[in-house]
């Protein structure tokens, strides 16, 4: 779709405010990075402004370079230096100043590493959780090749929700993703997370060149495999030489996906609209999630004390 303008369902007002000023502020000051500005994504302004709480931002770990070019992706490929290992204390040090509630954590591939990033992943996640076990973490993981054994160190460190993107449907793994990524490969890593105590969390790119037939089987594989959340979002090209936008779905069609996800098949929040990425308004669906299903976000911060003291 070379060429075509934008409908006027995607057009997003620039980022601005105290808020938003006070969050770049302190990341800049740590020297940390997010996935909302490396991916540039479309959400920034929205969520670091945080109308209703202090905000959300997706911290992105283990550096701004990764290992695997994706073609739907952003992120700079190549040339990846060795991970700060002062990074979990400035991160958690970042929440805490912010003064986060819910927090999203994500990173770059790292296959270049003996175990591609998961102890520091885990790291991360244990430091925020030492210097208050209220706040609740979402850790948005790679798939770490599919080894389980790095998969359950992430989910030994104590996340609330734990993540990992399956992209788009079986079809199109290639070319949208790396060809190291794979659809049985994450469904893998996402049964392997289900079967523990982090809530599973997964998201869906439409606009590559899917069918609705497509759509509908990855919604109900991943329910099979006992995902629990799922957002689905519509793909922008990042630039002229990533890979081309096929369709411009119309917010209908994922009020449409979203209905079935939740009323059909059985998923305990979809956040579904052109919009949406996997971080997109994670904290406040989390928790009106869990209330809808009869648990209090204090129950939840409750058992993440509990787990924490383990």
């Amino acid at each position: 779709m070379s060429g075509v303008r934008k409908p006027e369902w995607l057009k997003t007002r620039p980022p601005s405010g105290q808020r938003f000023t006070h969050i770049r502020q302190t990341l800049d000051d740590h020297d940390l990075n997010t996935v909302c500005e490396e991916a540039n994504c479309p959400n920034l302004g929205e969520c670091w402004s945080g109308r209703d709480g202090p905000g959300t931002a997706t911290f992105m770990l283990l550096g701004e370079r990764c290992s695997r070019g994706c073609n739907f992706c952003d992120v700079e490929t190549g040339g990846m230096e060795p991970p700060d290992p002062e990074e979990p204390e400035q991160v958690a040090d970042a929440v805490a100043e912010i003064g986060l509630d819910y927090v999203v954590l994500t990173s770059v591939d790292r296959d270049d590493l003996p175990d591609q990033g998961a102890g520091h992943f885990a790291e991360t996640v244990r430091e925020i959780k030492r210097r208050d076990p209220s706040v609740l973490v979402e850790a948005l993981i790679p798939d770490f090749q599919g080894e389980p054994e790095l998969v359950q160190e992430v989910i030994d460190a104590g996340p609330d929700v734990l993540a990992h993107n399956v992209e788009t449907v079986e079809r199109l793994q290639w070319p949208v993703r790396d060809r190291r990524a794979g659809y049985e490969q994450s469904l893998s890593v996402l049964s392997r997370v289900a079967d523990a105590e982090p809530y599973a969390k997964t998201s869906v790119m439409l606009g590559v060149g899917e069918y609705a037939h497509e759509v509908y089987r990855t919604l109900r594989d991943l329910r099979a495999v006992g995902v629990d959340v799922v957002t689905l979002g519509q793909y922008l090209q990042p630039s002229r030489s990533h890979l081309e936008v096929s369709e411009y779905v119309h917010p209908d069609v994922f009020d449409t996906w979203e209905r079935v996800a939740e009323a059909e098949l059985g998923f305990l929040y979809c956040a579904a609209g052109p919009m949406v990425r996997s971080s997109y308004r994670a904290g406040e669906l989390f928790v009106e999630a869990l209330e809808r299903d009869g648990k209090s976000v204090d129950q939840a911060r409750a058992d993440a004390k509990r787990a924490d003291g383990d």
